[in-house]
């Protein structure tokens, strides 16, 4: 688990500042499995803005790291993690871990809480159960903590992914394993989708402090202004005399309520949930 480390405080935006100590970490990326990435200005594909307060030409440029969250392609080998490495695409940690076949296969996985370099980690059905090792929910004790786990059988690891979250299998009935998510929401999902044992790598990424406004522009986040600020034409909110509070219920800048108005589309996963966050 990596530290945190207090910046010295010689300056107005350094004294709040809290950062993760990664001396510990490989400083140097596996070049085969790096590959560019383009900004994108928060456009989509007709060019369009799809997310305010995004862009700028302060943000640091990034290189995408393959991750593996299939873990299916090499079951049954063991893995030995070679490094233990920053990623600037996500929160948590990834690891670079080297297959014992033939070619000396190498690829990114996340890693977990536990992991270290010169860990043996395996993947596969009725392999050992033991922190970093993949398998099928059926395969893993109930009670246990995972991450990594996949919503559909073989499309990857798509829930448990960030720094410090895990998930906490219930139990299993007919085939679907019972799953307490991090929002405290209880869903099911088909027992022969992959999960890995563990939580998530970098539990006190929760604890950072970015201490200036100025780091957040180094990442492309823009200044969010408030609607009652703007002019009449720019939102619902604006305009008045004086700081008055909008004059109506809360909208977006197209007018659409922000309180209470659902406006999430209905999924097909949606039936396979038990029990609703809010309900916790």
């Amino acid at each position: 688990m990596l530290g945190i480390r207090k910046v010295k405080g010689v300056t107005p935006g350094s004294r709040s500042t809290v950062l993760l100590d990664r001396s510990s970490l490989s400083k140097v990326p596996y070049k085969p499995l790096l590959r560019g990435k383009k900004k994108s200005g928060a456009r989509n594909n007709n060019g369009r803005i799809t997310v305010r307060s995004r862009g700028g030409a302060c943000a640091h440029k990034r290189r995408y790291r393959v991750i593996d969250f299939k873990m299916s392609s090499h079951d049954y080998s063991v893995a030995v993690v070679k490094s233990i490495e920053y990623d600037p695409n996500r929160t948590a940690l990834i690891a670079l871990v080297e297959y014992d076949d033939d070619n000396k296969t190498k690829k990114y996985i996340l890693a977990s809480s536990e992991m270290k370099v010169g860990c043996r980690i395996t993947s596969g059905d009725g392999v050992e159960i033991a922190n970093g090792c993949t398998m099928p929910l059926r395969c893993i004790p109930v009670g246990s903590l995972v991450y990594n786990v996949e919503l559909k059988i073989g499309k990857g690891a798509q829930l448990a992914r960030a720094a410090g979250t895990s998930i906490r299998l219930l139990g299993v009935e007919g085939v679907y394993a019972i799953l307490k998510m991090p929002s405290g929401e209880t869903r099911m999902v088909h027992y022969e989708c992959r999960a890995t044992i563990g939580s998530v790598s970098n539990f006190n990424n929760k604890n950072l402090s970015i201490g200036k406004a100025g780091r957040n522009r180094w990442k492309g986040i823009r200044p969010t202004v408030r609607g009652v600020v703007m002019n009449p034409i720019d939102h619902p909110h604006g305009g008045g005399e004086g700081k008055t509070s909008g004059g109506r219920h809360p909208v977006t800048p197209w007018g659409v309520s922000t309180k209470g108005y659902k406006t999430r589309a209905s999924k097909n996963s949606d039936a396979y949930i038990i029990r609703n966050r809010k309900l916790s």
